[in-house]
């Protein structure tokens, strides 16, 4: 625990930064190297790009080791704002150590910006200093000064100020010294339990949500002694969902907790049993050690079956009841099981894992089940907390919506935090209106919160409201004008009314408060193109794509730029880029083939189009592009279905007008044509309306 952060040096490191200290990731197509430079640790990261150099290269420092190294190490960047961005690639002790994708990244879309949590913090640090007010739930986890290195002696004795001052006393007793602080033996077995429990139970790491702080408790507000329950309810799947026997890397405690030895033990039985946190025994020494814990109980049992040839004469419980083990969610780390087990289990538990990067509908959906304190007591307060947890993630949305909603009816709680779990939750259910009911309260019992307030404004232009949305963006910007968040915000709004200025100068005011958000420079690129200016676009599309290489819709649209400037051969690279980080994704789909039309690759064209619409058969412009297609094949009856399907899409479709009159007009249906030529010249189009407005009068029917 004492390792678990630390600034990396040559102390402390294990690493290889001198020979092999590159790695390549395949799925993602991307180059890492780890480099050591005038006594500072950097991780690099680049791709190839069009033109066979090195692209998208981004070199971030090393500020902080996450890891003791006994199993796995990550590596921490901090930004100059004082927040944490844990960077893609790890090292794991496995086979001698080698490199790979940290927990989460190995996909094609690795994460590029994650920040650190407070609550992941909380199990790999100590205390480190946070600024005033970010005990709110939701808040920014930023760090102030320094971090401590390492979890220290207060998160299982408790608060220190008071033992140091009594050590430095003159003349202070033993008696007093030792009792200015904390004895965790002197605590219940249960007690001692959840000091252990508080960083080593996690029910599960996938989306639930496993625990949920309470809302009126800082991020590291638990003090040793009290009850755990107090700081955090446990949750986890409903039994017989196909989850019952996952492994996972922070679940010791879990695992234990299902044994029938922990079951029988009636609580005697806690951590510390085999475990002294202040000594890890290693080798033949920790097969000694805790197979003599299980010989307390069992030797008695093993002499009599050794006997009788029913089991090994051997020294060596753990090999067998407690096997080493993939964990499921970090699959390149293998682990104790700590769930003891009568027989060896089966084969197999070190076979390589892939990564699991679950769909929206392979996501577990269904009951949240509180699992620890267990039971729950049955207060108002935990059923409010119980709503919450089913609604979080979305797990159980539609149930847990009811529940919370009336409990917040019956109870009308002044903690905010439920309000904004309520608002959320029917903001997900498509019911903006009653979002912003709940909003509103969280806003009125807490008027100076900037995340509320943005909340409020999201469910106003939901609702249809964007001046409301406008009013709730301005007092969020007056309380806290240096959230990047509010203005980016902002700019997203005035970009929907068409305000294209205001949304330019909002959207450069939030890339100026924090540029290290990619989707601020995609935005901005967007609005820049549409108002022609094409220059711009590229440089924030650059910019786009050097934070998060891996954004299909930054090279989507680089892919229109680049063909409005005539470049089709890059135009086709980007969006055939864009359409494998995106597979299957219509409107990405429908431009690279709109690209291949205009360079006359016709039949590309034409699979991407049929992809697109396979993908989407709802893309108005994809049936439009399809019907050109048949059209050039002169498939004439092929084409006018596709151009009449466009128009019962989108009626206002004025190409689709166009197109399908020239179809008619070869088909000899004149009257036909004219009807749609009427309504391509009547349309939004300026140039489609001229040249409606000229075949018109060509067929004389102006």
């Amino acid at each position: 625990m004492g390792r678990s952060l630390s600034r990396p040096s040559p102390a402390n490191t294990v690493e290889d930064y001198a020979k092999n200290h590159e790695f390549y990731h395949a799925l993602s197509d991307t180059h890492y190297a780890m480099i050591l430079r005038n006594g500072a640790y950097y991780q690099r990261r680049w791709q190839i790009g069009f033109d066979g150099k090195e692209t998208n290269v981004e070199e971030m420092k090393i500020d902080y080791v996450i890891g003791s190294g006994n199993h796995a190490r990550s590596y921490l960047h901090r930004t100059p704002r004082g927040t944490l961005i844990e960077l893609p690639l790890g090292w794991y002790a496995e086979n001698g150590g080698y490199w790979g994708m940290s927990p989460g990244f190995d996909s094609r879309h690795p994460p590029t910006r994650r920040v650190v949590s407070y609550e992941c913090m909380f199990c790999h640090d100590a205390y480190p200093r946070i600024p005033a007010g970010h005990e709110a739930p939701g808040s920014e986890p930023v760090y102030m000064g320094e971090l401590p290195e390492g979890i220290d002696c207060q998160r299982c004795h408790g608060p220190g100020g008071k033992h140091i001052r009594a050590v430095q006393t003159p003349g202070a007793k033993l008696a007093g010294i030792r009792g200015s602080i904390l004895n965790p033996a002197h605590l219940s077995p249960a007690a001692q339990m959840e000091l252990c429990m508080q960083c080593h139970l996690e029910p599960t790491s996938s989306r639930l949500p496993s625990l949920v702080r309470r809302f009126d408790r800082g991020p590291f507000a638990f003090t040793p002694g009290e009850p755990l329950g107090s700081f955090l309810i446990y949750f986890d799947h409903a039994p017989g969902t196909g989850r019952d026997d996952k492994f996972e890397i922070a679940g010791a405690a879990y695992r234990l907790r299902k044994s029938r030895c922990f079951l029988e033990s009636k609580g005697k039985l806690t951590c510390t049993t085999c475990h002294d946190p202040h000594r890890i025994p290693r080798g033949e020494e920790a097969i000694r050690q805790y197979s003599g814990v299980c010989g307390q109980c069992h030797r008695g049992r093993i002499e009599v079956l050794a006997a009788s040839g029913k089991h090994p004469v051997a020294g060596d419980c753990i090999s067998c009841h407690m096997p080493k083990r993939r964990t499921e969610d970090a699959v390149h780390v293998v682990m104790t099981d700590h769930l003891i087990q009568r027989g060896p289990p089966a084969a197999g538990l070190l076979a390589e894992l892939a990564e699991s990067h679950p769909t929206e509908a392979e996501e577990y959906h269904g009951e949240v089940v509180p699992y620890y304190p267990s039971p729950l007591p049955p207060t108002g307060e935990n059923a409010l907390y119980r709503a919450v947890a089913q609604v979080q993630y979305q797990s159980n949305l539609q149930e847990g919506l009811k529940d919370l909603a009336r409990e917040i009816g019956r109870q009308r709680p002044r903690e905010p935090e439920f309000y904004m779990q309520l608002g959320a939750a029917w903001q997900s259910s498509g019911k903006p209106e009653e979002a912003v009911a709940a909003f509103s309260q969280a806003v009125r019992l807490k008027p100076d919160s900037p995340r509320a307030l943005r909340s409020l404004a999201e469910a106003w232009r939901a609702a249809g409201k964007p001046q409301r949305s406008a009013e709730a963006l301005d007092r969020a910007i007056r309380i806290a004008p240096a959230e990047a968040a509010s203005w980016y915000q902002y700019g997203l709004l005035e970009a929907g009314l068409g305000r294209t200025e205001q949304a330019l100068a909002k959207l450069r005011k939030a890339i100026s408060l924090d540029p290290d958000l990619p989707e601020e420079y995609t935005t901005l690129a967007g609005i820049l193109a549409g108002s022609g200016q094409i220059e711009a676009a590229q440089g924030a599309l650059g910019e786009a794509l050097r934070i998060d290489p891996y954004d299909s819709m930054a090279y989507d649209l680089r892919g229109r730029v680049l063909a409005a400037k005539g470049n089709m051969q890059q135009a086709v690279y980007n969006f055939e880029k864009a359409t494998r980080l995106r597979p299957g994704y219509g409107p990405h789909l429908y431009d690279y083939a709109l690209a291949l039309a205009r360079g006359n690759r016709f039949d590309d064209a034409q699979a991407q189009v049929e992809a697109a619409l396979r993908a989407d058969p709802n893309l108005a412009e994809a049936h439009e592009l399809a019907g050109a297609l048949l059209a050039r094949k002169r498939l004439l009856a092929e084409a006018a279905r596709e151009y009449r399907e466009a128009l019962r899409l989108r009626p206002d479709f004025s190409q689709a007008h166009l197109d399908l009159a020239r179809v008619l007009a070869a088909q000899g249906d004149r009257p036909g044509a004219i009807e749609h030529l009427r309504e391509a010249a009547n349309g939004h189009d300026a140039g489609v309306a001229r040249q409606a407005a000229q075949a018109l009068q060509q067929l004389g029917a102006q």
